[in-house]
């Protein structure tokens, strides 16, 4: 229990597959992906973790078949229950592209956001209508137009400047990503964030991912060192020293 991430990323994977694979429409597998939802963001606040961010519709999803992205955003206003937030005093925060979002996801949103806001105990944060690659272009255009405005020095812009104009701005990078579903692939989810943070993959797909599926990742996070590109010996001298 000393060495529980303190943010933990999935890419929620394999709720259309495992819906097929029980002869049920891909909508059916979004519905269970909910209650894992739910089970997960229970765990990780029971357990300590701080900020949990979850992949949840990616802005290539929207070129998915307009019947199943419809049903997407309807499942999503009817899953944001403001009861488990308020519960397990956990923050709600959204990250993306709200452009893009119909009027009553947006609406959904922004009440549990601002319901939510003074939840202490842990932040879970929804990937919706994001993309990395988004975000980093959204981020450059913005600083450009800081230069452009004469309030940025294209020789002052550092690593830090473009975190701080990145949608994650408000919390660490990732520690460990999980990614279910048996693929082994990031799906342009979060590039510049888990520069250095630890990669779990697993086959189960996220329906059927628990808190003793959890547990499995973190405990495989645990056995690892994390050098920052400095060698093993530096580390375990570190660890000593401290």
């Amino acid at each position: 229990m000393n060495r529980i991430p303190k943010h933990i990323a999935i890419i929620m994977d394999g709720n259309g597959r495992w819906a097929t694979a029980r002869g049920q429409e891909r909508s059916y597998g979004h519905q269970a992906g909910v209650a894992s939802v739910r089970r997960i963001t229970t765990e990780c606040r029971k357990l300590g973790v701080k900020y949990l961010t979850l992949y949840t519709f990616s802005t290539e999803n929207w070129n998915r078949p307009a019947e199943e992205v419809a049903a997407l955003m309807a499942l999503l206003v009817a899953s944001l229950e403001e009861e488990i937030f308020m519960k397990n005093n956990v923050r709600f925060r959204v990250i993306g592209d709200r452009s893009r979002l119909p009027k009553e996801v947006i609406d959904a949103v922004e009440y549990l956001e601002k319901k939510t806001e003074g939840n202490t105990e842990m932040s879970a944060v929804i990937a919706l209508s994001y993309s990395s690659r988004w975000e980093l272009t959204k981020a450059m255009t913005d600083m450009a137009n800081e230069v452009k405005a004469g309030t940025l020095q294209p020789q002052d812009i550092s690593e830090e400047t473009i975190t701080r104009h990145l949608e994650t701005s408000f919390m660490p990078d990732p520690d460990l990503l999980i990614r279910t579903g048996g693929e082994l692939r990031i799906s342009n989810y979060l590039l510049w964030q888990i520069a250095y943070s630890e990669l779990y993959f697993c086959d189960t797909y996220w329906p059927d991912f628990d808190a003793p599926e959890l547990h499995k990742a973190i405990l495989d996070y645990q056995k690892r060192q994390r050098r920052y590109g400095k060698t093993e010996a530096q580390v375990e001298n570190e660890g000593k020293e401290q």
